[in-house]
């Protein structure tokens, strides 16, 4: 049979092979408990033992059991425990650096096998949203994408600061204006058309900047960022982009306000074209200084990573893409939004326009 017969007779066995060279790194680390480096993991992240019980799924003490066995383990002490709270150790703050990384692609792997045994996709999504863009363009397309997928669970939350992604235990965020993080992945969804726009009743009494240096001489409505600081307005000029932050009649911290105000004769502001659309289609808002607005922005949609993405995300990601692309495409029922020259009058601006992500002729 070409087999060696002293595997089935009494003959002599053979010794296996022993290793030689450096200890083998999955069997030195073999006695670490798996679930000693998640409990860590969760603590670090959720920064209290109780928290990352809730999170894990298992009571406080369990979790505490699983640190101490790890911390024996490995023979260092990884975290500082006090009545009020729990903070890494130096050494802590170094494995976890390490572990993070490895723990999220074992997560990610575990979860792909998973899915693939599972069939549609599955699961919750956590997504985070600029506020205005949220409840105007996101929000509104939910309905449809958990009607093509049930077994998907979304939770938006809606927050102008920047997503952080591990901290938040956020799946997919939205973003608009430049991407300028090269750490994560980000999908131009369409572009971002801004517009400086002002109600025909303002215009009326105070008529239109004609060129930049003329927003000086005008009432302008400001939008104060989460930073604390003002937004400035943009634009392009000579090839390049010139900021300016004209000085404030009336500022909000919310973009819907600021659009408000806007539309109540208050004065002008720089709106995105999501918000404003309509306003100009039906002649609410006039704009102007079209051939200044800037061309380099977009609205994105950003994931941690390519690899391993769950297939609740990537249906949400082109779901998404597929449906936001339709929205930014001009519509088939008007023309582009024509803007005339900033010394007409009221009148003289357009009923019809195009689609939010149109950009002006």
């Amino acid at each position: 049979m070409g087999m060696d017969a002293n595997i089935f007779s009494g003959g002599a066995a053979r010794a296996l092979p022993m290793r030689v060279g450096p200890p083998d790194a999955l069997a030195s680390n073999f006695a670490a408990s798996h679930a000693g480096v998640l409990a860590f993991i969760a603590v670090a992240m959720e920064g209290s033992f109780a928290k990352a019980g809730g999170r894990l799924g298992i009571g406080r003490s369990a979790v505490s059991r699983s640190v101490s066995k790890l911390e024996t383990q490995l023979g260092v002490r990884l975290f500082v425990r006090t009545t009020r709270r729990t903070t890494l150790t130096s050494e802590g703050e170094r494995f976890y650096e390490k572990c993070r990384d490895g723990v999220e692609r074992i997560a990610q792997a575990v979860e792909e096998m998973r899915e693939l045994r599972a069939g549609p996709p599955s699961g919750h999504l956590r997504v985070v949203c600029p506020t205005g863009f949220g409840r105007k363009v996101v929000a509104p397309l939910l309905h449809g994408f958990r009607a093509a997928h049930p077994a998907v669970s979304v939770e938006l939350l809606l927050d102008d600061r920047p997503a952080d992604f591990t901290a938040g235990r956020i799946d997919v965020a939205f973003r608009n204006g430049r991407m300028e993080d090269s750490s994560i992945i980000a999908r131009q969804l369409m572009p971002m058309a801004m517009f400086l726009c002002a109600a025909p009743a303002y215009v009326a009494a105070h008529g239109l900047p004609r060129n930049l240096e003329d927003l000086s001489n005008h009432r302008c409505v400001g939008l104060r960022l989460p930073s604390g600081h003002a937004c400035e307005w943009e634009f392009k000029v000579d090839g390049g982009v010139r900021r300016l932050a004209p000085r404030a009649m009336l500022s909000f911290n919310d973009e819907d306000l600021v659009l408000q105000a806007v539309l109540a004769g208050e004065g002008i502001a720089q709106l995105a074209g999501y918000q404003v659309d309509e306003h100009l289609r039906t002649g609410a808002l006039v704009a102007c200084l079209s051939q200044h607005a800037p061309a380099d922005r977009g609205h994105y949609l950003c994931y941690p990573s390519r690899q391993h993405l769950p297939g609740r995300i990537r249906a949400f990601v082109d779901y998404m893409t597929e449906h936001m692309g339709a929205l930014g495409r001009p519509r088939r029922d008007g023309p582009r939004l024509h803007l005339p020259s900033c010394g007409q009058s009221a009148d003289a601006w357009p009923r019809a326009g195009a689609t939010w992500g149109a950009r002006a002729a």
